[in-house]
């Protein structure tokens, strides 16, 4: 096992010693709530002289951006994060990002979007660009965001395509935990030196970015994009399998727990995987057997894998942090919900019951009760076949 040293780091923290170790050729950033301590901790690092990286200090998220487009497209290396509202004014950027096959990493810790005006933690901005084209990774905890930054530069820089690493705002950005922080060395060993392909400054291989693209040749270069990100997965397992030889923790598309013999499983993204976690874990120790289901990568998102994984389970219970407002006659799903019942459907699976809840809009806390409801509600299901109530909304006040 390589050298490292156990800190005890908030997941802001954690992403920015990540991005040190990285010492990316450029980052633009701006800063948001909750995000803020991740540049404020980087821009530290370049003015003590810890990095090489040219630090660019923008008037906005669509700059910032920007800026990243132009100092990648130039062959740099190069890092961004935000939340929230940064990112949604990133918007116009965001996609030209992925539809120039830019290898860009953005940490985004997520927050709710207004209005109302809130600062805590939803996914409604990170889902809001989930068709952006960029590959999409969430992180459960300050130890998963580190690692996450780490193989994202490596996933991004393999493919041509950006890589965005979530966390959850406060919840996991300002928790302080247990992380086990790598040496220098072996992170710059483990990403390599970035060799770009194409870059703007070569004036003997010129290369042309960003052009304007009429009906004649646009719908192609989109499908070339949709290619690019169906060759995704099996590079983000291999580059995940790798860490893991090198660090002990492996990473892949999912993590199960107690889904071997599981007849009902409940799926949820990040933090709240750790809540949900325990109730199951005492849950089987009453000989229910019940299973949880974390994604990893949402974007691209593996259908195929998630659809059988779940092949066998009587009732999922999916729980989403956002809203697909006016999907489903208005109910207002969640996205991750809209996802896996395409997966079944197109799997052919008719006898898997889904039901989606909606929880933590704007930070409200998950607790052990609400996901107690939600396994009694699956032991139902799997017992009738019937699913009475499609979208649910844990812990609303009437």
């Amino acid at each position: 096992m390589p050298k490292s040293k156990i800190r005890a780091l908030d997941g802001a923290h954690a992403v920015a010693e990540a991005m040190r170790q990285i010492n990316p050729d450029v980052v633009a950033a701006y800063p948001i709530t909750p995000q803020t301590a991740i540049v404020q901790t980087f821009s530290n690092f370049v003015a003590d002289g810890l990095v090489d990286t040219e630090f660019v200090a923008v008037e906005s998220e669509h700059a910032a951006m920007s800026t990243c487009i132009g100092a990648s497209a130039a062959g740099g290396r190069v890092m961004t994060a935000t939340a929230s509202a940064g990112l949604a004014l990133m918007w116009e950027v965001v996609y030209v990002a992925a539809s120039l096959h830019l290898p860009i990493v953005m940490p985004v810790v997520n927050r709710a979007l207004s209005a109302p005006l809130n600062i805590h933690c939803d996914h409604s901005d990170s889902m809001g660009t989930r068709d952006a084209g960029w590959i999409q990774l969430y992180s459960e905890n300050p130890q998963e965001a580190y690692d996450n930054v780490i193989q994202a530069v490596r996933i991004a820089e393999r493919l041509l395509l950006p890589v965005m690493v979530m966390q959850d705002g406060f919840i996991t950005g300002h928790g302080v935990e247990r992380v086990d922080v790598l040496d220098d060395g072996t992170v710059k060993g483990f990403i390599g030196e970035y060799k770009p392909e194409h870059s703007l400054l070569d004036v003997d291989n010129p290369a042309t970015y960003g052009t304007w693209d009429m009906y004649d040749f646009y719908f192609e270069h989109k499908r070339q994009q949709t290619d690019a990100l169906s060759k995704a997965l099996p590079a983000i397992v291999e580059v995940g399998e790798e860490y893991g030889e090198l660090t002990g923790r492996k990473y892949g598309i999912f993590e199960a727990y107690g889904m071997d013999d599981a007849e009902m499983a409940i799926v949820v993204l990040s933090s709240s995987a750790g809540t949900a976690r325990m109730v199951v874990r005492g849950l089987r120790e009453k000989g229910v057997k019940i299973g949880l289901f974390k994604p990893r990568v949402f974007r691209p998102f593996p259908a195929k894998e998630f659809a059988e994984a779940l092949a066998d389970v009587k009732a999922v219970g999916v729980l989403d942090r956002s809203i697909v407002f006016g999907a489903m006659d208005g109910l207002g799903p969640g996205p991750l919900y809209l996802e896996l019942c395409a997966a079944l459907f197109a799997a052919g699976n008719t006898t898997t019951r889904v039901a989606d809840y909606v929880f933590g809009l704007g930070g409200r806390d998950i607790i052990p009760a609400y996901v107690e409801q939600v396994a009694q509600d699956l032991a139902e299901i799997a017992e009738t076949g019937e699913v009475k109530t499609p979208v649910s909304y844990l812990g609303l006040r009437e």
